[in-house]
């Protein structure tokens, strides 16, 4: 049950991070990943008010490497996956920049799937960063989203981050 959890402000090629992986375990079968990206929020509106013009994420060394881990100890009770492997970039981050990676390796790719959502509803509310944007307006610090507490619900996990 080998798990990886890598928090740098440098940006990572999946392709190497997926062979890593698979690489240590000749029994995998499926391997699901999740890359989260900074979106350009102009495009989906239309507004250029709206525009993200830059994010910074900042985290808490070592603290978040453990809150990560747990988090995949909670996925291991969970589901039957062999390894995991979570990236969380911070530092200055600009649209289309990848920002995280999730990375589950199972026999059968439903427990894959399923680990992976779980792990990415639990990075949404529980990991310790905190992201500001960069907009034309200024600087503003993100708050949780309700929806985000309501995708960890579904695994009978209550959060009141909002």
């Amino acid at each position: 049950m080998a798990s990886l959890v890598s928090i740098q402000t440098q940006d990572f090629d999946v392709s190497a991070e997926l062979n890593a992986l698979r690489a240590q375990d000749l029994r995998v079968g499926a391997v699901c990943t999740f890359v989260g990206t900074v979106r350009d929020t102009r495009a989906l509106t239309g507004q250029s008010q709206d525009e993200v013009q830059a994010m910074e994420l900042e985290h808490y060394p070592g603290m978040t490497e453990k809150s990560i881990e747990t988090m995949i100890d909670e996925a291991h009770r969970r589901f039957d996956f062999y390894a995991a492997r979570v990236i969380h970039r911070v530092g200055r981050l600009l649209p289309a920049d990848q920002i995280v990676l999730v990375a589950v390796t199972s026999a059968h790719r439903g427990e894959s799937f399923k680990a992976c959502e779980f792990l990415m509803d639990y990075l949404k509310t529980q990991a310790p960063f905190w992201k500001k944007e960069q907009t034309p307006q200024g600087a503003h610090w993100v708050d949780a989203r309700v929806s985000d507490d309501a995708a960890l619900a579904r695994w009978g996990i209550e959060s009141s981050n909002v």
